[in-house]
């Protein structure tokens, strides 16, 4: 059975996101900002807004735990939008065309729930889609399969009628698991032939 629906992940698919982004216009030294972003404010860090913590909770408690780094690590929730580069062009036009044939969009996305609503303000293109799953609302994160199964659940889908794009290998084999079509996201410029050779209006 051929998809017929897409459901894409928002970050570094749709938006370029970097932490970078934001900590190298506070910290000069490349050095120390790899230091910061290796043991300060790592990853791990950041999943816990993904999976539902909330921005003061988590920044309070780096800051006492790092005090030398406590105004930068504070900077994180008023300047968060900083760490968007900006839309990926190529994955959008991709979308845009998806949405003017008629083919219903999806999104799993990791991201915190308190920073979503306004970065869909900032990118309208994020508003177009026929339903959303955003993790730090359901505290739960991929490649967790609760997340794709209460995707399902909450839109009464059928996994194989579903072609999942993410970035993370880990994410596109928990979804390929479950029976949706994955298509791991690399190349912007692929994505489209990726997508019609799966028989999608692109």
């Amino acid at each position: 059975m051929m998809p017929t629906k897409v459901v894409f992940d928002i970050g570094n698919v749709l938006l370029r996101w970097d932490m970078r982004a934001l900590f190298a216009k506070l910290i000069d030294d490349a050095q120390e900002l790899d230091f910061f972003l290796r043991e300060v404010c790592p990853m791990s860090w950041h999943a816990r807004l993904d999976a539902g913590a909330l921005y003061g909770d988590v920044i309070a408690e780096r800051a006492r735990a790092y005090p030398r780094y406590a105004q930068t690590i504070r900077a994180y929730d008023p300047r968060w939008q900083e760490t968007i580069v900006g839309p990926i062009g190529e994955s959008v036009r991709v979308l845009e065309r998806l949405r003017a044939a008629g083919a219903p969009t999806y999104a799993i996305t990791n991201f915190p729930a308190e920073k979503f609503d306004e970065t869909c303000a900032l990118h309208p293109f994020l508003q177009g889609f026929d339903g959303v799953v955003v993790s730090g609302r359901e505290r739960v994160t991929k490649p967790d399969p609760a997340i794709f199964r209460l995707f399902l659940a909450r839109f009464g889908l059928e996994a194989r009628d579903c072609v999942f794009i993410d970035d993370s290998p880990a994410n596109a084999a928990a979804a390929a698991a479950l029976g949706f079509h994955a298509v791991r996201f690399e190349e912007p410029e692929r994505l489209a032939g990726q997508l019609a050779a799966l028989g999608l209006p692109v």
